[in-house]
């Protein structure tokens, strides 16, 4: 007899199809995922996992745990529920802000939910490791992480409780660190590969994280929140949060001299080139920031629109937000609508590098209704800080090649970041060197989403009739369905059993009073890998084999079919 745990039949499984997309659902994943029985809904940014979903699941977990173990990467499990004091110690109790779960114990306690795990994990080595013989260590986890997100949406994609393998590496040098990050960057490959993902390894930004080197795992598809530049000619990839314009300073020895021109009711940038008849790329947009209460402004050529996040990442873990009404009274060097970097006093001017030495630019004259033309970066102004925070444009020139970038977007499944000794200086994470003397541990942090990445494989395989699992995460390799009555249930619990035997994880659909049609169109939806129907020519032993994915069907005869599925 097969192993019961290798056949799974449909009439004592808990599952409840829909026909029709959930209401509140906008991305493909949520919508198929909660449509084909594999999550509900328990509250907002919050998922249960029911029985077909928690299989797969389980089967991006084993994958990931496979590669993990392949690099050497010990598994341990560390609590969820997390002190204060140790996020109090790196700063990032203030600055994860209102997105970190903040509760006290009955004693008045403070407490979180972890949302990372570097400290605590440093803490660990700390404890355990005091002589570079304990050296190198790669210990990872695969756990619940908290978040609470202003605004969860899109199914599984951005919950406030998710799924995520977080591991650290641990090195007496930095030599080490290079290594472990190269491990665990071939091991990422391999295990997106494995799961069936189309990804990108894209150059990022490291954020709240901190570190120095980082790369982004980045699947393209629609319903992804990250926007990434690909150049069609070399091999660059980039968040566009991390590309970075090269400063090329322009020689403006005989730029005219300053000018200001009356331009009455022209506070925009598309106003002003109207009332001059110049192009908005001509003009100077300057964009008035507070960063911890202290006004910047931010300047950008004026046909491109600054990046908040890129200007947000820089400035971290400062908090950074609009100017409002309130912040021009009592300033007479800030003319609302008429700002230009000259004569602004008490402000810190950051441009983009764009705004090059030696650019010429039309831009406020910081009186109403006046502008000035012949504005020279380096001549008229300067420039405190160049730091690249315009909206990466489709075109833009690659920052390899020179090449026109194409942009798409993609859902973030894995994050690598070389930390460095940010943590180890927090905890003073030391061991004892070979010389006997102590050396200050350097780390590396790498983490996979789970949860989010059977999202990202429900948004890249599926069709207009469902989902379409690559074989080794599928809940089921083959999904056998009885189209008819007591013959063809009796045939498909027959096949299921032999290929069940044969090592297969088989699901079985003898679900009795549903009608053909249903069981064929849940096939669809389910999206097991190869579908077998037991259906009019049951009697005489032939069934239907179809590949979900092609569409292509052949008729075997049972021992056929078993011998080609289990081939």
């Amino acid at each position: 007899m097969a192993n019961a745990a290798q056949v799974q039949r449909m009439s004592r499984l808990m599952i409840k199809t829909l026909r029709d997309d959930p209401a509140d659902a906008e991305v493909l994943s949520h919508k198929l995922l909660v449509r084909a029985g594999y999550v509900r809904r328990t509250a907002a940014g919050v998922w249960s996992w029911l029985p077909l979903g928690k299989k797969v699941l389980a089967n991006v977990e084993r994958i990931v745990r496979e590669e993990m173990d392949a690099i050497g990467g010990q598994e341990v499990l560390l609590p969820a529920l997390l002190p204060k004091e140790p996020y109090e110690a790196t700063g990032r109790w203030e600055e994860y802000g209102a997105e970190l779960f903040r509760l006290k114990d009955r004693r008045g306690g403070d407490y979180l939910l972890g949302p990372t795990h570097e400290e605590i994990f440093t803490q660990l080595v700390k404890d355990q490791c005091t002589s570079y013989k304990d050296l190198p260590v790669i210990l990872y986890q695969i756990q619940t992480k908290y978040r609470d997100e202003a605004r969860p949406r899109a199914g599984i994609l951005r919950g406030r409780e998710f799924q995520m393998k977080d591991s650290y590496s641990f090195d007496a040098a930095d030599e080490g660190l290079d290594e472990a990050y190269a491990l665990h960057r071939a091991a990422y490959q391999r295990i997106f590969e494995r799961l069936g993902l189309d990804y990108r390894i894209c150059a990022a930004i490291a954020g709240a994280m901190g570190g120095s080197k980082s790369e982004e795992f980045l699947a393209p598809a629609a319903a992804g929140e990250d926007t990434f530049a690909d150049c069609p000619k070399c091999d660059y990839a980039a968040n566009t949060e991390a590309i970075n314009y090269v400063l090329k300073s322009v020689d403006a020895a005989d730029a005219p001299a300053l000018e200001e021109v009356p331009t009455p009711d022209t506070p925009t940038i598309e106003t002003l080139a109207a009332h001059l008849g110049v192009p908005a790329s001509a003009t100077l947009k300057n964009l008035l920031v507070k960063v911890d209460g202290e006004i910047v402004a931010v300047g950008v050529p004026g046909d491109r629109e600054v990046d908040m996040d890129k200007v947000e990442a820089h400035f971290a873990p400062a908090a950074v937000e609009l100017v409002t009404a309130e912040d021009f009274v009592g300033r007479a060097d800030l003319v609302r609508g008429y700002v230009g970097p000259q004569g602004l006093e008490k402000v810190k001017y950051l441009a983009d590098p764009r705004v090059a030495p030696g650019t010429s630019w039309i831009t406020g004259a910081n009186k109403e209704g006046v502008h000035a033309k012949n504005v020279v970066a380096g001549r008229d102004f300067e420039v405190d800080e160049y730091v690249d925070v315009v909206v990466v444009q489709e075109g833009d020139p690659c920052p390899k090649c020179g090449t026109g970038l194409k942009l798409d977007r993609a859902i973030e499944i894995g994050h690598i970041f070389q930390l460095g000794r940010k943590y180890a200086d927090a905890f003073q994470l030391d061991v004892l060197g070979q010389n006997g003397k102590p050396v200050r541990v350097t780390m590396g942090s790498y983490g996979i989403g789970v949860s989010r990445a059977v999202a990202a494989l429900a948004e890249q395989h599926a069709d207009e009739q469902g989902l379409c699992w690559p074989r080794e995460v599928a809940p089921a390799d083959v999904h056998v369905v009885a189209a008819g009555k007591a013959k063809q249930t009796e045939l498909a619990l027959e096949i299921g059993e032999q290929l069940g035997a044969a090592g297969l994880r088989v699901l079985v659909d003898d679900r009795p009073g549903v009608s053909p049609g249903v069981k064929f169109t849940d096939a669809e939806l389910i999206g097991v890998p190869t579908i077998v129907v037991a259906g009019r020519r049951a009697g005489e032993g032939i069934v239907e084999v179809k590949d979900r994915r092609t569409g292509e069907r052949e008729e075997l005869t049972v021992a056929e079919a078993v011998a080609r599925l289990s081939a």
